[in-house]
């Protein structure tokens, strides 16, 4: 027999669409022009590398910078492959040696610096989780916590990727170690924590 009350949900009906979606969103295609050129990139293919990225770059992120959402991880993978694309049309093969050899760890740097920077205003990841988890959680400890520890593991990724190919630059005969083994590894390594760790995070944070 009813009291009068209006039933209510239980606690876990309540919760989960709130905060199952609180994860990267779509922040690992956002890396897919910055794969594409690590995995293309060689001294004698950056430049097709370049002009592959952009266009992906382009592609993947044309739709939302018409309706004017400008995420930093976007825009800096559209500028910087665009501007590769020009340096390779615009100068001469000698001019771009040091591009060349460097290319790879440019790119790679860059990545990290902007993850790292980010962390300053906004985690980079936070603007592609936020297309995916409601409104409502934005501004949630567990949210920021969630996309701070993925910007970093991300920005920490990179900067690993850097210091490799660098060295596959000065130890050429190490350079299939370097420059494939390694950062594949760690792609594979931060994509894997990327997709377990917001769940699990929010596991323990859930009150028994």
């Amino acid at each position: 027999m009813s009291d009068g009350r209006t039933p209510m949900a239980p606690q876990s009906a309540t919760r989960a669409p709130a905060e199952q979606r609180v994860g990267a969103g779509s922040v690992l295609l956002a890396f897919a022009p910055w794969i594409i050129f690590g995995v293309v990139a060689s001294p004698s293919t950056w430049e097709y590398a370049a002009l592959a990225a952009l266009i992906a770059a382009i592609v993947l992120s044309g739709q939302d910078l018409l309706h004017g959402k400008l995420r930093v991880l976007d825009l800096t993978g559209i500028v910087f492959f665009a501007v590769l694309s020009v340096l390779a049309l615009a100068l001469d093969r000698g001019e771009l040696a040091w591009l060349e050899k460097y290319a790879q760890v440019v790119s790679s740097g860059l990545v990290a610096v902007v993850a790292f920077g980010s962390l300053l205003f906004d985690p980079f990841t936070a603007q592609y989780a936020r297309e995916s988890a409601p409104e409502s959680v934005w501004n949630s400890p567990v949210f920021q916590h969630i996309n701070r520890v993925l910007t970093t593991v991300w920005g920490v990724a990179f900067a690993l990727m850097t210091l490799s190919t660098w060295l596959g630059v000065r130890h050429p005969g190490q350079s299939d170690w370097f420059d494939w083994v390694v950062p594949v590894a760690l792609l594979v390594g931060a994509i894997k924590f990327t997709r377990r760790y917001p769940e699990r995070y929010k596991a323990r944070m859930t009150p028994v």
